[in-house]
């Protein structure tokens, strides 16, 4: 990408939001009139070439009392999967004299877009700012500005009269990138999550790598490849990745026959999404609107490629009365609820401050059964969802689920500052539903920490970037065998991650003491009394022998124990547990408890038993445990003379000050 024009372009809209719409807005409005003009001014450049032939077609569809409109989007109209019927383009209308009519035509030209263009511009809400622009006679000087020859959005590029380039055509990858580095001035300008909209490309292209990489040789000529985003922002990893495949289908010849499917609910990106699918020549249906949790865009959908950044951190609340029940817990969206192959059901409802991992169990329920390449998943968390959540829980029993049914095949650790919007470490997770031999059982962790290049300049947070030489080491080390584990890639069974939780109880030692009285309950203080009477006062530590042959109901025995008794390490142990002494202890899932509880309970705690039917299997990664190594201690020498270097230090910076105080 021609990186100068597109930073030029960016410049030049960037400037006009300061120049025309100060004092009309406040800065946190800007991106709403300057976003979408920049989408309808692409548009608009696409369709000024066959602008004559749409208008005479639609002339000839209403003459003739023709409904269907399909027409203006074939070789008769646009040629493209949208058009506009209006008599009006950005450029007619920027030289437009009668400035109290350009409000009314600048409505008749939004209004002549097809249906698919109209849902963007609505979810946009461009509508909502056209009056405040025709007050602040803003209007005018703005679609000027969009249409100044210093700025070229159409993918022709602008030539003088004898044939010299005076701006470059700009390629959809190039208004895509554009796009993307406006809404994040925009977020960054709003302290937002710019991240939240889309991931940087260095980071796509080494999804897209783990992805299709692996079978590459294995897709069929022309067949339809179907590739879902379920977290898809504005659009950028679905873009890239048809374009990682049509760079293939370049080279060998084969075509590929790819569609693009996705889901988004934040409406300004949706739109941007939209515009781009648009742009592209793809069917803007494929992109669903509205929260993939609570309302899934795709429901019974499968897809051959699944890539997703997934927000991390983030609260899904407001989704969680549509997938659970409030009193109950009981699951209703089948997604979220799966039956283990041993028959046990898990619920894979995490806690409702970070739903991240339900877009990835999302995207398992969604991978095709019945092909013989099946689904290739890459996505993106951060590090709790390696292991936050004990066993039980819905964390937890969401990894255990992917590896009990041996989908998951990698987990790179990438390194820090990567991304726009944070600076934490993040992981890209790899899934299959048809791993190769070598891969069965197996999961691969990667520490590419240390694998990056160096920004010039900070893009928000992102420091670091991948370069092709460091996406090509990962994807060397992630393309190898098991039996080439190097120093940052290992790999481990699916059950070096399973444990089991097992309860240790120890037995309840009471000391008991029948001297002493309840306050106001005679009928307790008489039982007590007679104890006394038979035993003597106390103390005693035999709690069994002192109430033999009594019939005290439960509720009276605890009143007892809560007057008289206290725990008494040297009392006789009794049938029943201590919830004071219960603890849990997390046996790895490939050796037996019983000889793990004889090792490591009973040579510390001798009268300690196990309770089995409390034992519940639990999944964590901790993948900096794998990759931990330890940095020797300085020697003592060593620290002995810093410190007195900086005691030296001192003495002179004293003797300095105080020889200055007295001269």
């Amino acid at each position: 990408m021609n990186h100068s024009q597109h930073n030029s372009i960016i410049s030049f809209i960037w400037g006009i939001a300061d120049d025309v719409l100060r004092d009309v807005f406040v800065r946190g409005k800007y991106r709403d009139v300057i976003l979408p003009m920049t989408v309808l001014r692409r548009l608009d450049a696409l369709l000024e070439p066959t602008k004559q032939r749409v208008l005479e077609t639609n002339k000839f569809l209403e003459e003739h009392g023709i409904d269907d409109k399909s027409a203006l989007s074939g070789e008769n109209g646009s040629g493209l999967p949208f058009f506009n019927t209006s008599e009006w383009t950005l450029t007619r209308l920027a030289h437009t004299t009668e400035k109290n009519e350009l409000g009314r035509r600048f409505v008749e030209y939004l209004d002549g877009f097809s249906d698919n263009v109209r849902d963007i511009i609505d979810k946009f809400r461009l509508r909502d700012q056209i009056k405040t622009l025709v007050e602040a006679d803003a209007l005018l000087i703005l679609i000027q500005r969009f249409t100044d020859g210093r700025i070229n959005l159409s993918p022709d590029a602008v030539l003088t009269a004898y044939g010299a380039t005076v701006h470059e055509g700009l390629d959809n990858r190039g208004m895509g990138y554009v796009f993307e580095e406006l809404l994040r001035k925009f977020n960054e300008e709003n302290n937002e999550e710019a991240g939240e909209h889309f991931t940087p490309r260095d980071i796509i292209e080494l999804m897209t790598h783990l992805v299709f990489d692996p079978v590459l040789e294995k897709l069929a000529p022309n067949a339809p490849y179907h590739i879902y985003d379920d977290a898809c922002g504005s659009g950028g990893m679905l873009t890239l990745a048809k374009e990682f495949l049509e760079t293939r289908a370049d080279k060998t010849g084969n075509q590929f026959n790819i569609r693009l499917y996705g889901q988004e609910v934040n409406p300004e990106t949706f739109a941007i999404c939209q515009s781009d699918m648009l742009i592209s020549g793809q069917d803007t249906k494929g992109i669903a609107y509205g929260s993939t949790l609570s309302q899934d865009g795709h429901k019974g959908q499968t897809f051959d490629f699944m890539m997703a950044n997934p927000p991390y951190g983030k609260s899904w609340k407001k989704d969680q009365e549509h997938i659970t029940d409030a009193k109950t817990k009981d699951v209703f969206d089948d997604r979220f609820i799966q039956t283990l192959s041993s028959g046990e059901r898990l619920r894979l409802v995490p806690a409702s401050s970070d739903g991240q991992l339900l877009f990835t169990v999302n995207m398992l329920t969604k991978m095709k059964t019945q092909t013989s390449l099946g689904s290739r998943i890459a996505v993106v968390h951060n590090g709790s969802a390696l292991f936050t959540g004990d066993a039980g829980s819905g964390e937890s029993n969401i990894r255990r689920w992917m590896l009990e049914n041996d989908w998951l095949e990698a987990i790179i650790g990438l390194p820090l500052r990567m991304f726009y919007n944070t600076g934490i470490a993040t992981y890209i997770w790899v899934f299959s539903n048809r791993k190769p031999e070598h891969r069965k059982g197996k999961v691969q962790l990667i520490d590419a920490s240390n694998i990056h290049g160096k920004l010039r300049k900070n893009l928000g947070q992102k420091s670091h970037v991948f370069e092709a030489p460091h996406i090509a080491q990962i994807i060397e080390t992630f393309m190898s065998a098991p039996e080439y584990s190097a120093v940052h890639s290992k790999w481990f069974d699916n059950e070096d991650f399973l444990y089991r939780k097992v309860l240790i109880e120890r037995p309840l030692r009471l000391r008991t003491d029948l001297s002493k009285r309840a306050e106001n309950d005679d009928k307790l203080n008489a039982i007590i009394a007679r104890l006394e009477t038979k035993h003597g006062a106390g103390p005693h530590r035999e709690y069994s022998a002192l109430l033999a042959g009594e019939k005290l109901n439960a509720a009276t025995e605890k009143k007892l124990r809560a007057v008289c008794c206290t725990i008494d390490e040297t009392a006789e142990p009794l049938k029943e547990a201590d919830a004071q002494l219960r603890d849990w202890e997390n046996v790895p899932f490939k050796e037996d408890p019983q000889e793990y509880f004889e090792r490591e309970v009973l040579p510390h705690a001798p009268d300690a038993w196990m309770d089995e039917s409390k034992t519940s299997v639990g999944a964590e990664i901790s993948f900096t445990r794998y990759f931990y190594q330890a940095k020797p201690l300085r020697p003592l020498s060593e620290i002995t003379q810093e410190i007195l270097n900086l005691e030296q230090q001192s003495e002179n910076l004293l003797h300095r000050l105080a020889g200055e105080l007295t001269s």
